[in-house]
């Protein structure tokens, strides 16, 4: 019987730190103190001291996808593509839950799109930007891109495949 509540307890102590922490102001500070000097550090073409200080602001404030972007892409500079992908990963999460927060932004459904794009997975893109769309009819910015072939200036952009994992 003792063994039994040993377990039960230990499981509950385990599920107790499986919740997400709760990001502060001071958390947010610091991370955007981490990522303008990260965003320094990418000026002068320091690869390794930006990709430490993004990896610092996103366990500080998972939240910010943009901060994720911008990990995948110097992970690429640095020649990491597995670690770019998870990070661009992280980033559509972050994207994802921007737009369930504020479902008539499409700016998350947009940069989600570049970051789909960027995992080699542009049909999916195309369907999350056409979906939004319907979602949205009225929404300038969507029918704007959708008009201007936004995604597929992308995949054709250079600049991308180059970042791409």
């Amino acid at each position: 019987m003792r063994r039994g509540a040993a377990l039960a307890l230990a499981a509950a102590l385990v599920l107790a730190g499986c919740h997400r922490k709760e990001i502060t102001s001071i958390d947010r500070l610091e991370a955007a103190n981490m990522v303008s000097e990260a965003e320094f550090a990418v000026t002068i073409h320091d690869w390794a001291r930006a990709e430490g200080l993004y990896a610092k602001a996103t366990e500080r404030c998972p939240d910010q996808a943009d901060t994720w972007v911008n990990l995948g892409i110097v992970r690429m500079r640095l020649h990491d593509p597995r670690g770019a992908r998870s990070a661009y990963k992280s980033a559509l999460g972050a994207y994802e839950d921007d737009s369930k927060r504020e479902p008539t932004n499409s700016m998350p459904v947009i940069r989600r799109a570049y970051v789909l794009v960027l995992l080699g997975r542009a049909d999916e893109a195309r369907s999350l930007v056409e979906r939004a769309r319907s979602d949205n009819p009225e929404d300038r910015r969507l029918r704007s891109f959708i008009e201007h072939d936004e995604l597929t200036k992308m995949l054709a952009d250079p600049s991308v495949k180059e970042i791409s994992p």
